[in-house]
């Protein structure tokens, strides 16, 4: 059987990147060259489903860009590289953005570089193939959005963060991103109405850790910034759920869920989180402090 149309671009682009330089050729064209061969070879690989390839043949353009110092078109073919492995291999993916990730932030991209690394971000969580790398990909790439002022992009970054950090059992670095979220959605009129919910996964981030006096604390802290906050049905929600606890009244809290359900249907997150804190409850006759 003979060579497909992708495989005969492959040997070429071989070909040319292993030929030396004559004495009047140049050694920019030759990269240039064979780059633009294993870009004809990964895209004909990618028409043909050959997903592995594919990447494995961008990757090789990538190196031919660089060899040529042409870093803008091997970012590109380092992105494309990781698209094509996204269908069949996601660490694989994860290392050519990286790669890519490393000559943006050289070349100062910052913006683009938070898009990789949200991209990442996205890879590891599919299918909970790794949810700590998501966490901290999404706070990487959250971090480099607000320091280019892309505040919207980065907070929904950092929510998504801290609602893998729950899901880690990290409720510490949940609540702090939740306030950090919630900090900046009080600065704009259009995200002000959501600071609530922040605030009460915040308060259900410290319950599940089974610190009260923390629990206590924040709902002080939050009625500071907003005086509207003590009068909606989070806060009372999130007061009724302390006292339970407190009283290590397992029917109280059980049906202060169950009325608060009747009204706002409880999210997969919340869901989770409150059976945790009923779990530790109910093994904890005495109450949580």
């Amino acid at each position: 059987m003979g060579k497909s149309q992708a495989e005969d671009y492959l040997a070429k682009a071989e070909k040319k990147s292993s030929s030396s330089v004559g004495w009047f050729g140049s050694s920019s064209s030759k990269w240039e060259e064979a780059g633009d061969l294993f870009a004809q070879a990964a895209n004909a690989f990618k028409v043909e489903k050959r997903w592995r390839e594919s990447g494995q043949a961008f990757e090789r353009e990538a190196a031919c860009r660089q060899q040529a110092n042409e870093n803008n078109d091997a970012m590109n073919a380092f992105h494309n590289a990781a698209k094509s492995y996204k269908k069949s291999d996601p660490e694989a993916a994860v290392t050519a953005l990286h790669q890519c990730i490393k000559l943006l932030v050289n070349s100062g991209h910052f913006r683009q570089a938070a898009d990789r690394e949200k991209e990442i971000a996205a890879i590891y969580a599919q299918d909970g193939l790794d949810i700590s790398k998501a966490r901290d990909s999404f706070v990487r790439a959250g971090d480099w959005y607000k320091q280019e002022d892309a505040n919207a992009t980065a907070n929904q970054c950092y929510q998504q963060a801290a609602e893998l950090s729950a899901d880690l059992q990290d409720y510490q670095r949940s609540m702090e991103l939740y306030q950090t979220v919630a900090d900046w959605s009080l600065t704009s009129a259009l995200t002000k109405y959501s600071v609530k919910e922040y605030w009460l996964r915040a308060a259900l981030c410290s319950m599940a850790m089974g610190d009260l006096v923390t629990t206590q604390r924040l709902l002080e802290t939050f009625a500071q910034k907003d005086v509207t906050f003590p009068s909606t049905r989070e806060a009372k929600f999130a007061h009724e759920l302390m006292d339970s606890c407190e009283q290590a009244d397992v029917e109280r809290y059980t049906a202060a869920v169950y009325q608060y359900d009747q009204v706002t249907k409880l999210d997969n997150w919340k869901t989770g989180v409150l059976l945790r804190i009923k779990k530790a409850l109910e093994e904890d006759e005495g109450g949580l402090t």
